[in-house]
């Protein structure tokens, strides 16, 4: 991800990441086995401090990869991030601090996008691809305001349902560390090339967790940039991931339907998202959705 991780690290540095010090968090970028290694690097004037974890000895899947990134992280509140492609919008670390607050084992969200103008799984029948993504991000101004990404993206098949129905997974989650620890981290028998729907399970396992409040960040989200992942180029079918989950699970895979709290300040940009999810919310109300996205 030579291409996509220097932005998504200064998405998570200051000052694009607004009302945090960066003395109050870390950054671990775990290279689960790159070729060539990872670098990490900031541009002039974003700070962070950014540790690196290599693993040589690399699986396809990253949910190894990402729990020796959670039993790294020196913070009672940890946040994961699986996919280092995934830019985020300036209030997400300040917001999941605060929600964090709200109640005794908060599971802390904000909903997933994709840049471009529809799911990058459908990308190569709309001739978006990497050079078009950079000429969309360069027009966008993101840099001077994050929350511009949100007029250039489209919600992610997880967030399909609005704000206001079940994601089917996250791809922001921050949960105090004895939660990290009560759920043993991700399952690794997830072992599909980019983990089939390991991270959908690690979610769905945090919201069944006994006294589980869900706190969704309204008004910020993570973007994915195109990058041929094995879900979001098609290489692995949602057909595999879910056969590979029940095969795990012993059932169909459905998204938690735990009652969410709503915390954030909404920019400009993000208005026309809560119209649309109230739309969705109704018809759902009509004909609830039972796909297991």
């Amino acid at each position: 991800m030579g291409r996509e991780l220097p932005r998504t690290l200064r998405t998570l540095a200051t000052p694009y990441q607004r009302d945090i010090d960066p003395v109050d968090y870390e950054i671990i970028v775990v290279d689960n086995g790159s070729s060539p290694a990872a670098v990490p690097s900031l541009p002039a004037g974003a700070t962070a401090t950014i540790r690196v974890h290599r693993i040589d000895q690399a699986s396809a899947s990253p949910a190894g990869a990402a729990n020796e990134g959670i039993a790294a992280a020196h913070g009672e509140i940890v946040g994961l991030i699986i996919d280092g492609a995934r830019m985020a919008s300036p209030g997400l670390l300040h917001g999941a601090l605060l929600a964090a607050t709200l109640a005794p084992r908060p599971v802390v969200t904000a909903p997933a996008w994709h840049l471009g103008p529809t799911l990058q799984a459908h990308a190569a029948t709309t001739g978006y691809d990497q050079i078009e993504e950079d000429a969309l991000l360069a027009r966008s101004g993101w840099e001077h305001d994050g929350y511009a990404l949100f007029t250039i993206a489209s919600p992610a098949a997880s967030s399909a349902r609005g704000l206001f129905g079940p994601m089917g997974e996250s791809s922001s989650l921050f949960l105090h560390r004895d939660t990290w620890a009560e759920l043993g981290g991700l399952d690794e028998r997830f072992a599909l090339p980019g983990g089939g729907m390991v991270n959908h399970d690690l979610y769905r396992r945090a919201c069944h967790l006994a006294g589980a409040q869900l706190v969704v960040l309204l008004g910020e989200g993570t973007f994915h940039q195109i990058h041929g992942g094995a879900a979001t180029s098609g290489r692995i079918s949602r057909e595999e991931m879910r056969a590979d989950y029940e095969a795990i699970r012993g059932e169909p895979h459905r998204p938690p339907s735990n009652r969410a709290l709503y915390l954030g300040w909404v920019q400009p940009t993000y208005l026309p998202h809560i119209g649309s999810s109230v739309e969705l919310a109704e018809v759902a109300r009509r004909q609830p959705d039972v796909d297991g996205r």
